[in-house]
């Protein structure tokens, strides 16, 4: 088996921490270097639920898109809900590591991952990383949509191919609209409309989007919306990112058991939809 320390170095060859963006936190939240991995949960959430999940799989280490420590901390009393926690990991020796904008910007990243669950053709990144002279890294991703389709039937198999959550998949512009290209932003995407705009695409698929830039997208080009859950949109990474160890394990011959995380930790738990009424 592998020394923690040896899995990191991998993960970090895969998500360089250095391509995190300033604020971020990333990297190794707990965990001795020198200690063995033989399991591995990858998730997007490190929540409670998520941490007692490893413990009761045995788990050596939990890989996170999701920062545990955003803002940084004083404690990690177990009296707070992070510190409690950090306490289950360091009592079960899980170690907690986490690859955010780093996991984001990285080829292939958290948008290649949810092109690929969308069936999508990258052809590039939204915004290309200046450091990366192929052009492959960057922030979201540019796609073709083959053979085109609707709008309402694109958006239809976002919801059949993105993992199900109470919010579902929201839709802004014509529903019989042609959707050809297609732009895709994991996570919060609405700072991006800018780059979406220039890149010119038919649709973009993200998260969280608001109430002002959305109608302002809208009303400056015809611009097709389609908003998941941010949770749905990053899951599929965590596939993305158990495949690109398993592969790293089977040439090193660690014999490494990488699992995904199927717990649903989109904050939000239940839609009630609006009755029709005539105005």
């Amino acid at each position: 088996m592998p020394a923690l320390s040896e899995v990191i170095a991998a993960l970090d060859a895969l998500w360089p921490p250095e391509q995190a963006e300033q604020w971020d936190a990333v990297g190794t939240v707990c965990g001795d270097p020198a200690a063995p991995v033989g399991r591995v949960l990858f998730a997007v959430d490190p929540v409670q639920e998520v941490v007692d999940e490893a413990v009761a799989l045995g788990a050596d280490l939990l890989v996170t898109h999701h920062p545990l420590y955003l803002r940084g901390t004083t404690t990690v009393a177990a009296s707070t809900f992070k510190g409690r926690a950090v306490h289950t990991l360091i009592k079960h020796d899980i170690a907690l590591h986490v690859a955010h904008t780093n996991a984001d910007r990285a080829d292939p990243g958290v948008s290649d991952a949810l092109a690929g669950a969308l069936d999508l053709r990258v052809t590039g990144p939204l915004v290309p990383d200046p450091a990366d002279p192929a052009g492959r890294r960057g922030l979201g991703r540019v796609c073709e949509l083959d053979p085109p389709m609707t709008l309402a039937a694109f958006a239809e198999r976002a919801a059949k191919r993105l993992p199900a959550t109470a919010q579902g998949i929201r839709v802004a512009g014509d529903p019989e609209r042609t959707i050809r290209t297609v732009a895709v932003c994991g996570g919060s995407g609405d700072s991006l409309f800018d780059e979406v705009r220039a890149a010119g695409v038919d649709a973009y698929v993200t998260a969280d989007l608001r109430h002002h830039p959305a109608s302002e997208a809208q009303q400056q080009s015809p611009l097709a919306l389609v908003d998941a859950a941010h949770w749905a949109t990053e899951w599929p990474w965590a596939e993305q990112a158990a495949a690109q160890l398993d592969e790293i394990s089977d040439r090193h011959g660690w014999g490494l058991r990488t699992h995904v995380s199927k717990h649903v930790t989109d904050p939000w738990t239940a839609h009630a939809a609006s009755a029709t009424h005539d105005h």
